[in-house]
């Protein structure tokens, strides 16, 4: 049997939790199609702190180098909050980690289905189909890891800090393109996100992007919005957007606001891609729930797996080119949540089932599909 090897960083909170039942699930699909799974797990974040010191150890970025995605959970929590804010466990691993293996491009789908609506805080009315559009984020330039960044103490004693905003063509030019292929396969819009009435930076991003797509992809409606305005254009009326280009910074706010105007976090994944192919000849991805620890419900065994599941989907899909077995376990989840077997933050009004439960609705499904 072929072997499909990536690494498992399950982390804090709940990450183990659903990233336990997202491996059986795994096993399951794949198995069925005679592929094997090679996943090696590996600590990151608090529990890596925990054990080694470190939020990322470097026998875990071994253990990534020699995979071909890595399948990741979520990390952080009150315990470690006191730590200096470098060490703690989400700016200490998974920045590091975009950095290393040049994961440039994030896609997170903002998906939420019809009979989900009630989990929106928006009125049913302005989305009475559900929410159908997706993000792409440049993850890698801009504000947060422009150079110098620095804290510094003023001749006078007073105390000033810096961050520097900077991009190149060319890193606009790459998130561009994967906007564009995004794009082909969906509705052909783009609305691309900037500040350039304001910025440098965004004038820049304006004029590459404008040109890029009127160069390579004419065939593609672009459009362009201020940030701002298309944070309220989020919360108006979503299902204008089919995807939303965005530097950086914009995107960690405007990928947020999505994920709640699409409801339950616990429902939404993510992919965040490199430059360089695995050993397929596929991108390199890691892949995420969009959530975090939720250390309020961990161990309690009641989260909802379905973005982690979701989001190893997803891996097949871009990691290792299976398709039509991404779409069979996205297909399982929506079913499962269509029949009515629900976690507690997608009830509403139906009794929740806890993680296993979901996760045994879905695996049934998946087994009756042959």
């Amino acid at each position: 049997m072929k072997a499909l090897k990536f690494a498992v960083l399950a982390g804090d909170g709940i990450g183990p939790e659903v990233m336990e039942v997202t491996l059986e699930i795994l096993e399951q699909v794949l198995g069925k199609a005679g592929y094997a799974m090679d996943a090696e797990a590996a600590p990151v974040g608090g529990a890596a702190i925990d054990q080694v010191g470190k939020a990322l150890p470097e026998a875990t970025i071994r253990v990534c180098e020699a995979a071909d995605a890595i399948l990741f959970g979520s990390v952080g929590g009150p315990k470690w909050e006191s730590l200096p804010p470098a060490e703690q466990p989400e700016r200490a691993s998974l920045l590091p980690l975009r950095k290393h293996f040049q994961l440039f491009a994030n896609i997170r789908p903002g998906l939420l289905y019809p009979e989900l609506v009630a989990a929106s805080p928006l009125k049913t009315e302005r989305i009475p189909e559900g929410i159908d559009m997706v993000c792409i984020r440049e993850l890698t330039g801009g504000i947060y890891f422009g150079q110098p960044k620095e804290r510094r103490e003023l001749p006078d004693g007073d105390v000033e800090a810096l961050d520097t905003m900077v991009y190149k063509k060319s890193e606009i030019e790459r998130i561009a393109e994967v906007a564009a292929q995004t794009a082909l396969v969906r509705g052909k819009r783009v609305c691309s996100v900037d500040k350039a009435n304001v910025l440098t930076t965004s004038v820049l991003w304006r004029e590459v992007v404008t040109a890029f797509f009127k160069e390579k992809y004419p065939q593609i409606g672009l459009s362009h919005m201020y940030v701002d305005n298309a944070a309220m254009q989020l919360a108006r009326n979503p299902n204008q957007f089919d995807v939303l280009l965005t530097e950086n910074m914009f995107g960690d706010i405007l990928s947020d606001e999505m994920g709640i105007v699409c409801g339950s976090l616990g429902m939404l994944c993510s992919a965040s891609l490199g430059l360089g192919n695995n050993s397929l000849g596929n991108p390199f991805g890691l892949y995420e729930p969009a959530g975090g620890t939720a250390p309020d419900i961990a161990g309690q065994g009641i989260a909802n797996p379905c973005a982690q599941i979701l989001s190893a989907a997803m891996m097949l899909r871009f990691s290792f080119g299976l398709d039509d077995l991404a779409t069979r376990i996205e297909a399982a989840v929506r079913e499962t949540v269509q029949s009515g077997v629900r976690t507690g933050d997608i009830a509403f009004g139906l009794e929740p089932v806890n993680t296993r439960a979901m996760a045994d609705a879905i695996i049934n499904r998946l087994k009756s599909k042959g």
